[in-house]
């Protein structure tokens, strides 16, 4: 549209939206410009500028309409392309993870043959296995862990199991893996703290893991169950049916055990909890990220939830969180890998290396928190030497500090 009156377009819309008419706005302008025109030409001028502009606001928001609209089908786009990347690098790497475990797996031989004891008693032992955390780096004041250090702890924590074992005479032992055997490597400081690859971690855990079951059955029959946990997940995105949930390191390194020693009973039932009777008792075997900070009214739904059900939980067992907590119907053990970085920089906590046993008698139940932390005098269990290139033997070299700052003015 041309017209010389448009230069006056802001005091007109703003008179129109005020409510004034043609004729008051024509008459209005003729007088504060001094315009030589007749208000009946004005008014005329002013009604078609008037339309024009509204006209034209109207293809404006019609326009940003179109371009939000654009925008929003371009982000789904963007999202779909982003989620099929993701699952096309997930599916590649478990690709590359398989194919890896297998070649260690047709390498190294593991399997072993089992002599069964048997016992009189009926005292049951439960023998929990709960955040190993494999695979990580931790080279602070306070703390030291790496696989050497890891097989060290489980040395010394089957010793102690054993002579509990042979103490109550117990004729039962339930080695309970409550998640989390490999370390997260989501955050850049996990990414940092990783001794190897996750293909080769879970290979290792399996050959401690699988000295540790064979050292106690020694002493008693051994039994196996697992959950998994929160950090050992495979996918970025935490999973609440058993289908995604199972989709985890932790249920790998169970089921390749179960594989490696078919003489002992492993337990397999829900990837994220699971119910185990111990003498006339029904424990709960769960990770723990389910139950929050475990107060009162998380553990009583949990309980409750098992009660509609028509199951009564007794007791229930759990990790997480890395530091012992022992209730009367619920207890939590610590870590194997203690403090880290994370923990005392970030978080403010620090704790000690700790697993926790419950032995099951004809006079009740005992709880036992076995402090892990110091191994001095502990060889730990073998890792072969052709193995050494997976370990964290040489990771002093990765965290020396060897950096000379040098300050020129």
């Amino acid at each position: 549209m041309k017209s010389k009156y448009l230069d006056y377009q802001d005091e007109i819309l703003e008179l129109f939206d005020n409510g004034a008419n043609y004729n008051e706005i024509s008459a209005y302008l003729i007088e504060t410009h001094k315009l030589d025109v007749s208000v009946d030409y004005l008014r005329k001028q002013i009604k078609s500028i008037v339309h024009f502009l509204i006209a034209d606001a109207d293809i404006v928001k019609y326009n940003i309409k179109l371009a939000k609209q654009k925008q929003k089908f371009q982000d789904l786009n963007r999202i779909e392309r982003k989620a099929f990347r993701e699952d096309s690098r997930q599916e590649n790497a478990l690709i590359e993870y398989n194919t890896e475990i297998i070649k260690l797996l047709n390498r190294h031989s593991l399997n072993t043959k089992i002599n069964k004891k048997k016992h009189k008693t009926e005292a049951a032992i439960v023998v929990q296995l709960a955040d190993l955390h494999l695979n990580e780096l931790v080279e602070i004041e306070s703390n030291k862990y790496d696989f050497n250090v890891a097989a060290k702890r489980l040395q010394k924590y089957a010793y102690k199991v054993k002579e509990y074992v042979k103490f109550h005479k117990a004729n039962k032992v339930l080695v309970a893996i409550t998640g989390d055997l490999i370390n997260s490597d989501r955050r850049l400081d996990e990414k940092l703290s990783m001794a190897t690859n996750r293909a080769k971690a879970t290979f290792l855990g399996v050959h401690l893991l699988k000295y540790f079951i064979l050292d106690i059955n020694e002493v008693a029959e051994v039994q196996v169950c697992c959950v998994t946990g929160n950090e050992s997940r495979i996918t970025e995105y935490l999973g609440w049916v058993d289908m995604v949930a199972s989709d985890n390191y932790d249920f790998s390194i169970f089921e390749m055990l179960r594989l490696l020693l078919p003489d002992i009973n492993f337990l397999r039932g829900d990837a994220l909890e699971l119910v185990v009777e111990i003498n006339g008792k029904n424990m709960l075997v769960i990770h723990g990220h389910q139950l929050g900070k475990m107060d009162a009214n998380q553990v009583g739904r949990v309980v409750s939830k098992y009660s509609a059900k028509g199951t009564i939980i007794d007791f229930i067992i759990c990790g997480h969180l890395h530091e012992t907590m022992i209730r009367d119907n619920i207890a939590r053990s610590a870590s194997l890998v203690g403090s880290n970085a994370y923990s005392e920089n970030a978080l403010n906590l620090s704790g000690t290396a700790a697993q926790n046993i419950y032995c099951f008698t004809d006079d009740g139940r005992h709880d036992i928190r076995i402090d892990l932390q110091e191994t001095d005098g502990w060889d730990g269990y073998d890792i072969k030497e052709e193995l050494f290139a997976y370990n964290a033997k040489s990771a002093q070299k990765t965290h020396k500090k060897e950096t000379i700052f040098k300050i020129i003015i």
